[in-house]
Protein backbone atom coordinates (compact mmCIF):
# COMPACT_ATOMS: atom_id res chain seq x y z
CA UNK A 1 0.00 0.00 0.00
CA UNK A 2 1.64 3.71 -0.76
CA UNK A 3 0.72 6.42 1.33
CA UNK A 4 0.99 9.63 -0.23
CA UNK A 5 2.59 12.43 1.34
CA UNK A 6 1.14 16.16 -0.29
CA UNK A 7 3.73 18.71 -0.39
CA UNK A 8 3.04 22.46 -0.41
CA UNK A 9 3.90 24.15 -3.11
CA UNK A 10 6.13 27.54 -2.68
CA UNK A 11 3.10 29.93 -3.51
CA UNK A 12 0.94 27.86 -0.64
CA UNK A 13 4.15 28.57 2.13
CA UNK A 14 3.02 31.76 4.19
CA UNK A 15 6.39 33.81 4.60
CA UNK A 16 5.52 35.53 8.46
CA UNK A 17 7.20 38.19 10.31
CA UNK A 18 9.02 34.96 12.70
CA UNK A 19 10.44 33.92 9.74
CA UNK A 20 12.59 37.08 9.15
CA UNK A 21 13.20 37.85 12.39
CA UNK A 22 15.22 34.30 12.29
CA UNK A 23 16.81 35.05 8.79
CA UNK A 24 17.65 38.36 10.04
CA UNK A 25 19.45 36.47 13.49
CA UNK A 26 21.15 34.54 10.35
CA UNK A 27 22.46 37.41 8.46
CA UNK A 28 23.44 38.86 11.54
CA UNK A 29 26.05 36.17 13.53
CA UNK A 30 27.63 35.52 9.56
CA UNK A 31 28.60 38.75 9.57
CA UNK A 32 29.55 39.20 13.50
CA UNK A 33 31.64 36.04 12.20
CA UNK A 34 33.43 37.71 9.65
CA UNK A 35 34.07 41.22 11.21
CA UNK A 36 35.40 39.38 14.20
CA UNK A 37 37.61 37.35 11.81
CA UNK A 38 38.65 40.43 9.82
CA UNK A 39 39.60 42.92 12.51
CA UNK A 40 41.07 40.61 15.46
CA UNK A 41 42.25 37.01 13.94
CA UNK A 42 43.11 38.81 10.56
CA UNK A 43 43.42 42.27 11.09
CA UNK A 44 44.36 44.69 8.02
CA UNK A 45 44.36 48.09 7.44
CA UNK A 46 40.85 49.39 7.04
CA UNK A 47 41.68 52.61 5.18
CA UNK A 48 44.58 52.94 2.42
CA UNK A 49 47.85 54.76 4.58
CA UNK A 50 46.62 53.38 7.76
CA UNK A 51 48.61 50.43 9.31
CA UNK A 52 48.67 48.03 12.31
CA UNK A 53 50.72 48.63 15.19
CA UNK A 54 52.62 45.87 15.80
CA UNK A 55 53.51 44.33 19.47
CA UNK A 56 57.08 44.94 20.55
CA UNK A 57 56.78 44.75 24.49
CA UNK A 58 59.36 42.15 25.44
CA UNK A 59 62.10 43.61 22.64
CA UNK A 60 64.96 45.64 23.00
CA UNK A 61 64.36 49.35 22.64
CA UNK A 62 65.99 49.12 19.04
CA UNK A 63 64.43 46.03 17.97
CA UNK A 64 61.26 47.74 19.13
CA UNK A 65 62.27 50.87 17.03
CA UNK A 66 62.73 48.70 14.05
CA UNK A 67 59.78 47.17 13.78
CA UNK A 68 57.77 50.54 14.38
CA UNK A 69 59.47 52.27 11.46
CA UNK A 70 59.07 48.79 9.64
CA UNK A 71 55.59 49.79 9.97
CA UNK A 72 56.39 53.11 8.63
CA UNK A 73 55.01 54.68 11.95
CA UNK A 74 57.08 56.77 13.91
CA UNK A 75 58.94 56.37 17.48
CA UNK A 76 58.85 58.37 20.65
CA UNK A 77 61.21 57.87 23.36
CA UNK A 78 58.83 57.74 26.93
CA UNK A 79 61.85 57.21 29.16
CA UNK A 80 62.75 54.54 31.18
CA UNK A 81 60.72 53.19 34.66
CA UNK A 82 61.87 50.63 36.92
CA UNK A 83 60.30 47.16 36.50
CA UNK A 84 60.66 44.29 38.87
CA UNK A 85 60.97 41.31 36.38
CA UNK A 86 62.29 42.95 33.39
CA UNK A 87 66.26 43.33 32.25
CA UNK A 88 67.18 47.24 32.03
CA UNK A 89 66.17 48.50 28.33
CA UNK A 90 63.80 45.99 27.62
CA UNK A 91 60.07 47.65 26.17
CA UNK A 92 57.76 47.43 29.34
CA UNK A 93 54.78 49.86 27.66
CA UNK A 94 53.45 51.07 24.04
CA UNK A 95 51.23 53.55 23.43
CA UNK A 96 49.05 52.50 21.22
CA UNK A 97 48.83 49.60 21.95
CA UNK A 98 49.44 46.42 20.14
CA UNK A 99 47.07 45.94 16.68
CA UNK A 100 45.30 49.27 16.86
CA UNK A 101 44.96 50.27 12.80
CA UNK A 102 46.84 54.21 13.38
CA UNK A 103 47.61 56.19 9.85
CA UNK A 104 51.03 56.15 8.80
CA UNK A 105 53.34 58.58 10.65
CA UNK A 106 51.56 57.88 13.84
CA UNK A 107 53.67 57.83 16.87
CA UNK A 108 54.20 55.19 19.35
CA UNK A 109 55.50 56.18 22.78
CA UNK A 110 57.56 53.50 24.31
CA UNK A 111 58.69 53.07 27.53
CA UNK A 112 61.53 50.88 28.58
CA UNK A 113 62.78 48.79 31.96
CA UNK A 114 65.30 50.77 34.28
CA UNK A 115 66.25 47.51 36.02
CA UNK A 116 64.38 46.75 39.21
CA UNK A 117 64.28 49.38 41.78
CA UNK A 118 66.94 50.12 44.21
CA UNK A 119 67.55 49.03 47.22
CA UNK A 120 67.73 52.29 50.02
CA UNK A 121 71.09 50.71 52.80
CA UNK A 122 68.89 50.38 55.77
CA UNK A 123 70.06 51.74 59.46
CA UNK A 124 71.86 49.11 61.60
CA UNK A 125 73.48 51.15 64.45
CA UNK A 126 73.43 50.17 67.51
CA UNK A 127 72.04 46.26 66.43
CA UNK A 128 74.11 43.53 67.65
CA UNK A 129 76.24 42.77 64.26
CA UNK A 130 74.30 39.21 63.42
CA UNK A 131 70.73 41.09 63.47
CA UNK A 132 72.34 43.56 61.75
CA UNK A 133 73.58 40.87 58.82
CA UNK A 134 70.24 39.85 58.62
CA UNK A 135 68.40 42.95 58.14
CA UNK A 136 70.42 43.69 55.12
CA UNK A 137 69.68 40.26 53.67
CA UNK A 138 66.39 40.41 54.48
CA UNK A 139 66.09 43.82 52.60
CA UNK A 140 67.83 42.15 49.56
CA UNK A 141 71.66 43.22 49.89
CA UNK A 142 74.77 41.45 50.87
CA UNK A 143 77.05 41.79 53.33
CA UNK A 144 80.33 41.68 51.65
CA UNK A 145 82.43 42.23 54.26
CA UNK A 146 82.61 42.76 58.42
CA UNK A 147 85.25 45.53 59.74
CA UNK A 148 85.90 46.38 63.72
CA UNK A 149 86.96 49.41 65.27
CA UNK A 150 87.57 50.68 67.96
CA UNK A 151 84.79 52.54 69.87
CA UNK A 152 83.21 53.58 72.93
CA UNK A 153 80.27 51.21 71.81
CA UNK A 154 79.79 47.55 73.51
CA UNK A 155 82.33 45.00 71.78
CA UNK A 156 79.65 43.16 68.98
CA UNK A 157 77.61 46.33 68.14
CA UNK A 158 77.16 47.66 64.56
CA UNK A 159 78.33 50.94 64.34
CA UNK A 160 78.05 52.25 60.58
CA UNK A 161 77.87 50.58 57.32
CA UNK A 162 79.47 51.56 53.89
CA UNK A 163 78.04 52.56 51.37
CA UNK A 164 76.14 54.90 54.69
CA UNK A 165 72.41 54.11 55.52
CA UNK A 166 70.06 55.52 53.11
CA UNK A 167 72.53 55.24 50.06
CA UNK A 168 70.37 53.44 47.02
CA UNK A 169 71.84 50.22 45.34
CA UNK A 170 70.94 47.92 43.03
CA UNK A 171 69.22 44.46 44.57
CA UNK A 172 71.83 42.14 45.29
CA UNK A 173 74.58 44.76 45.55
CA UNK A 174 77.33 44.01 48.15
CA UNK A 175 77.97 46.39 51.53
CA UNK A 176 80.24 46.83 54.59
CA UNK A 177 79.40 46.58 58.10
CA UNK A 178 81.22 48.59 60.89
CA UNK A 179 81.64 46.63 64.18
CA UNK A 180 82.36 48.02 67.32
CA UNK A 181 85.66 46.11 68.92
CA UNK A 182 85.08 48.19 72.60
CA UNK A 183 86.53 50.85 73.85
CA UNK A 184 90.24 50.92 73.98
CA UNK A 185 90.37 50.08 77.90
CA UNK A 186 93.87 47.59 78.35
CA UNK A 187 96.89 49.29 78.81
CA UNK A 188 99.85 48.01 76.20
CA UNK A 189 102.28 45.95 78.67
CA UNK A 190 106.39 47.51 78.77
CA UNK A 191 107.41 43.86 76.70
CA UNK A 192 111.13 45.38 75.93
CA UNK A 193 113.82 42.75 77.35
CA UNK A 194 111.10 40.14 77.44
CA UNK A 195 111.86 36.71 75.67
CA UNK A 196 109.47 36.66 73.19
CA UNK A 197 107.85 33.29 74.73
CA UNK A 198 107.16 35.35 77.86
CA UNK A 199 106.24 38.24 75.44
CA UNK A 200 103.60 36.35 74.35
CA UNK A 201 102.38 35.02 77.57
CA UNK A 202 102.15 38.38 78.86
CA UNK A 203 99.88 39.44 76.13
CA UNK A 204 97.47 36.53 76.55
CA UNK A 205 97.01 37.24 80.33
CA UNK A 206 96.21 41.27 78.93
CA UNK A 207 93.81 39.92 76.70
CA UNK A 208 95.43 41.25 73.58
CA UNK A 209 97.11 39.03 70.95
CA UNK A 210 101.29 38.46 69.75
CA UNK A 211 101.42 39.75 65.87
CA UNK A 212 104.28 39.56 63.78
CA UNK A 213 107.42 38.63 65.31
CA UNK A 214 110.89 40.70 63.74
CA UNK A 215 113.89 39.80 64.07
CA UNK A 216 116.81 41.93 63.90
CA UNK A 217 120.58 41.48 64.19
CA UNK A 218 121.99 43.84 66.99
CA UNK A 219 124.78 43.84 69.76
CA UNK A 220 122.87 45.71 72.32
CA UNK A 221 120.67 42.91 73.59
CA UNK A 222 120.57 39.53 74.34
CA UNK A 223 119.67 37.46 71.34
CA UNK A 224 115.95 36.83 71.64
CA UNK A 225 114.78 39.17 73.64
CA UNK A 226 112.10 42.16 72.59
CA UNK A 227 114.14 45.45 71.52
CA UNK A 228 110.89 46.79 69.83
CA UNK A 229 107.29 46.94 70.28
CA UNK A 230 104.12 48.07 68.16
CA UNK A 231 101.55 49.70 69.75
CA UNK A 232 103.79 50.84 72.15
CA UNK A 233 103.77 50.25 76.14
CA UNK A 234 101.07 51.82 78.23
CA UNK A 235 98.65 52.63 74.82
CA UNK A 236 95.24 52.01 75.72
CA UNK A 237 93.94 48.93 73.26
CA UNK A 238 90.76 47.17 73.51
CA UNK A 239 90.61 43.20 74.50
CA UNK A 240 91.85 41.59 72.00
CA UNK A 241 94.52 43.76 69.93
CA UNK A 242 97.07 42.48 68.04
CA UNK A 243 100.87 43.84 69.03
CA UNK A 244 104.18 43.25 66.81
CA UNK A 245 107.24 42.90 68.38
CA UNK A 246 110.86 43.02 67.18
CA UNK A 247 113.19 40.34 68.75
CA UNK A 248 116.90 40.86 68.88
CA UNK A 249 119.53 38.25 67.27
CA UNK A 250 123.20 37.14 66.96
CA UNK A 251 125.21 40.56 64.86
CA UNK A 252 126.63 37.38 63.18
Amino acid sequence: MRVRRRFETFQDVKITPKFWRWVGIGVGMVLAGYLTAYLLIFPAPLLPGHQAVPRVLGLTVPEAQAEIQKSKLQVTDGGAEPHPTAPAGIVIWQDPPPGVIAPEGTKVTLVSSAGPPKIPVPDVSGLDATLAQSLVAAAGLVVSQVESVQAAAPSGLAMLTRPPAGTALAPGSGLAIVVSRGAPTIPIPDLLGMASGDARTRLETEGLQLGTVTRRRTADASPGTVVGQRPGAGTLAAPGTVVDIVVARSPQ
